[in-house]
């Protein structure tokens, strides 16, 4: 199994589909930096990635700093570092008023937005990925501030499109599982966005997906990514991956800006987070599943890494997905 799937597999992600709306020119929508809207898209998350697919029609995206980019139909853009932006029918056009209304149309899952000045039409959908601050950083790092794709490049793309037409249409009748879908679809289609940018992006590129594209150090994060509690030296690893020691701790230095051994060390510390969050098991057998022979190293190394031991940062990811309302009875007295 590639990292990317590797990953993918252990650390829990949670996607949603939060906006469908239909567009007729002129038109222009503001969306806030996904930090600011985190609390209503994803209580508790640490980190919320929005992206938009433009699925019939063009318009343009706009952030402060960059030059408009125009969209056509199959585009999806994702906002790496949460930017705030406009999306509009053509660039320079004011923000339609009415952004409290934001909290109202987050409310029902997809949430509709329908207006303009009655010319020409676009259809977009709105997502995000909820996941570990970390765990962002480390997908999305070296990337730019917006990456585009276009998914009707790829079969999987026409697939997803089709299945959101769908899921759409689905989660607007009474029968029950259309938001469910949706969710799935979400999570789907930000990998996709990845993956197609994987591919087509160009040399010079640094960062954690240009390290799994590359024929050495992706070799170097399968393995890795695969056996996180064997003991790696760098000339095992080295020789898993086809090259010498030198050539491999260049490369893997150049693209992921750390040494094989310190990317170790991160993906362990993600993995048992990802484990500590969502189990029950013993830190002992944590420790010892993400490659620490005593507890301390162990607590040494996640504190380290998350600020708190293992313990208590396990405590406290059950206090976050408490809801607020639950938290209060349970500590009033009875």
């Amino acid at each position: 199994m590639d990292a990317l799937s590797e990953t993918l597999r252990v650390v829990r992600l949670v996607g949603a589909i939060f906006i469908h709306a239909r567009f007729s020119a002129p038109w222009c929508y503001q969306s806030p930096r996904a930090d600011t809207v985190a609390a209503l898209l994803e209580p508790g998350a640490e980190r919320v990635v929005i992206f938009h697919l433009i699925t019939d029609g063009e318009c343009w995206v706009e952030m402060p700093g960059q030059a408009p980019m125009h969209l056509v139909a199959g585009d999806a853009v994702l906002f790496t570092q949460g930017d705030a932006h406009r999306m509009a029918s053509e660039p320079g056009l004011p923000p339609a008023s009415g952004g409290g209304r934001l909290a109202e149309v987050l409310s029902r899952r997809p949430g509709q937005l329908a207006y303009g000045g009655g010319g020409a039409r676009t259809r977009l959908v709105c997502g995000y990925l909820a996941c570990d601050a970390r765990l962002a950083a480390m997908l999305l790092q070296g990337l730019p501030p917006l990456v585009r794709v276009n998914v009707r490049g790829s079969s999987a793309g026409t697939w997803l499109e089709a299945s959101l037409r769908y899921a759409l249409a689905e989660a607007r009748s009474p029968r029950p599982g259309g938001a469910g879908v949706l969710a799935k679809l979400a999570e789907v289609l930000f990998i996709e966005v990845l993956r197609l940018y994987m591919n087509e992006q160009g040399k010079g590129r640094t960062g954690w997906l240009a390290g799994v594209g590359d024929r050495v150090v992706g070799a170097a994060l399968k393995a890795l990514h695969k056996s996180p509690a064997k003991a790696w030296t760098l000339d095992e690893l080295a020789r898993t991956a086809g090259t010498s020691r030198s050539v491999l701790a260049e490369r893997f230095q150049s693209l992921m800006g750390a040494s094989p051994i310190q990317y170790l060390t991160q993906w362990r510390m993600l993995l048992a987070a990802s484990l500590l969050a969502r189990s029950n098991a013993p830190l002992t057998a944590i420790a010892e599943d993400v490659g620490y022979q005593t507890d301390t190293a162990f607590s040494r190394a996640f504190r380290r890494a998350y600020g708190a031991p293992p313990a208590a940062w396990r405590r406290s990811q059950l206090v976050r997905a408490t809801p607020a309302a639950q938290r209060s009875a349970s500590q009033s007295p009875g």
